[in-house]
């Protein structure tokens, strides 16, 4: 008998999803025009609060746009986090700035408000929070640091859709946040992201940059350089109805998380990510770092042999060839996370019982290692 499969993080796509997308096709529109791209971005804004959303085709877009529109460029400084994914970092270098990599908490795994303060300078224009796996940073601490130095802040919430900080949606905080829909995300258009914020002006601006700098009143008539990334209505049907049942998605990761945390609780060598007063994490992944040394590679071996899979945190950026030349604080948190950190299944096609038995199996595998 064939091993029943365990989801890591796997799309939850269903017959909503095509009939929606059938919608979409039958209505001829499926490339970057059609009625099912403003609705899905009226939809998003409104579930988060905010005046306007702009869809992207990634959420590595929605991160570059969002600093052309604020105007970063060459010679700025921009503080990140140095354990988040590469995505991140990217487009701080496409708009040629240079990212300054700092440490993140040992307790809640996101960037730490102090390290910001102690990294900038003259050249330091904005800093770039992650919600690491879905957990808000401290962002009132964060905006405190921002407005005392007049620093921009672009939230990185590609992971944290659903996510709270003192009853705001992370991504509403900053001046501009992003957002993805990659097919690993809470929700899917397959690939997709969106940049939100709450100056309706400077989300009509992006807008008219994702579609070439064209001034549609004019016709094909560009007067800034602009950028290919407008989402399509394939996408965006898929996206609408993936929203419809966010509430559905939200609910089984926060279940996931309290199961994990329950099924592992007498293990005195693991610990999770911890929450910030006023925050409510969506848990894209729930993760757990080991406070004894375990053989990370066996162990995985050892579940995805049961059929679990698995995956080890973030590699710290930094210890990426392109980005070994740029300022680095003392990362000793970051690297410690990565050693020692598991991502366990999070997808929403598990059931509890997948969870139980994930959970369980790390208890046997570290039973025997005694």
């Amino acid at each position: 008998m064939s091993k029943k499969t365990v989801f890591l993080d796997a799309p939850n796509v269903g017959n909503l999803e095509k009939r929606y997308l059938a919608m979409a096709v039958d209505s001829g529109f499926v490339s970057t025009f059609g009625p099912f791209v403003q609705k899905f971005e009226e939809t998003f804004a409104r579930y988060i609060g905010v005046t306007k959303a702009v869809s992207t085709q990634s959420g590595t877009e929605a991160l570059h746009v969002a600093l052309h529109e604020l105007g970063i460029g060459e010679g700025d400084e921009v503080i990140v986090p140095a354990l988040t994914f590469v995505a991140t970092a990217n487009p701080i270098v496409y708009v040629k700035a240079a990212p300054v990599f700092v440490d993140v908490d040992k307790d809640s795994w996101n960037i730490d408000p102090r390290e910001i303060e102690r990294h900038i300078t003259r050249r330091t224009k904005a800093v770039v929070p992650v919600h690491f796996y879905g957990n808000p940073c401290d962002m009132d601490r964060i905006m405190g640091i921002a407005r005392k130095h007049g620093l921009a802040v672009i939230e990185d919430a590609t992971e944290s859709l659903g996510a709270f900080y003192n009853k705001k949606h992370t991504g509403t905080i900053g001046d501009l946040g992003c957002f993805s829909f990659n097919g690993n995300k809470v929700i899917t258009t397959g690939g997709g992201g969106m940049v939100v914020g709450t100056d309706p002006k400077r989300l009509e601006h992006i807008k008219f940059l994702v579609n070439q700098g064209r001034d549609e009143t004019r016709g094909y008539y560009h007067p800034e350089i602009g950028f290919n990334y407008r989402m399509t209505n394939l996408e965006a049907a898929l996206g609408l109805a993936q929203l419809k049942r966010l509430n559905e998605f939200l609910n089984k990761k926060q279940v996931f998380n309290a199961l994990y945390r329950e099924e592992l609780s007498g293990v005195r060598d693991i610990r999770f990510q911890k929450e910030y007063r006023g925050a409510r994490g969506s848990w894209w992944f729930t993760c757990v770092v080991f406070e004894r040394p375990v053989d990370l590679p066996t162990l995985q071996k050892v579940l995805l042999g049961k059929g679990v899979p698995t995956r080890r945190v973030f590699t710290p950026i930094t210890e990426f060839p392109p980005y070994k030349k740029f300022k680095k604080s003392d990362l000793a948190h970051s690297y410690d996370l990565y050693e020692r950190g598991l991502c366990l299944p999070s997808s929403t096609l598990n059931s509890e019982q997948d969870v139980r038995t994930t959970a369980r199996e790390i208890k046997r595998f570290l039973k025997r290692g005694l």
